[in-house]
């Protein structure tokens, strides 16, 4: 008798690659069911490589984009959990997350989103400080 399996949605999110799209970053998308592009794109070449991986590309328009046919807010629903993606929410500075310009400091990092069951787990992934573009 097999066991029933509970799917797994795997969320690859960025932001802020601002025109460079580092090898690696493509790599980790691999593994994705969608990706995410919290904006700051700035070239569509950006999205085109990121379609090329296969998964769903879904984006947002940035302060630095000037594509305005990109949505400034997209809500999603995924498992039953309600999700805004929105380049920075209005109320708070942008944290961690950009992938070429990190700002306070931090590392240029990713993070991955998984969905089971109605449930979510985040895991931010430092990209290292190196990363040549």
């Amino acid at each position: 008798m097999k066991e029933k399996t509970t799917p797994v949605l795997r969320v690859f999110v960025l932001a802020d690659t601002h025109n460079r799209l580092p090898e690696s970053v493509t790599e980790m998308a691999k593994d994705a069911d969608e990706i995410w592009h919290l904006g700051d794109v700035c070239a569509e070449t950006i999205l085109d490589e990121l379609r090329v991986i296969g998964p769903a590309v879904i984006v947002v328009r940035g302060n630095c984009d000037s594509n305005f046919e990109w949505p400034l807010v997209v809500d999603l629903v995924r498992d039953g959990l309600k999700f805004r993606l929105q380049h920075v929410p209005p109320d708070r500075p942008p944290e961690d997350g950009c992938v070429t310009r990190p700002n306070r400091g931090e590392p240029p990092s990713v993070a991955w989103l998984e969905i089971v069951d109605g449930k979510i787990s985040w895991k931010l992934v430092p990209l290292r400080a190196s990363l040549s573009f």
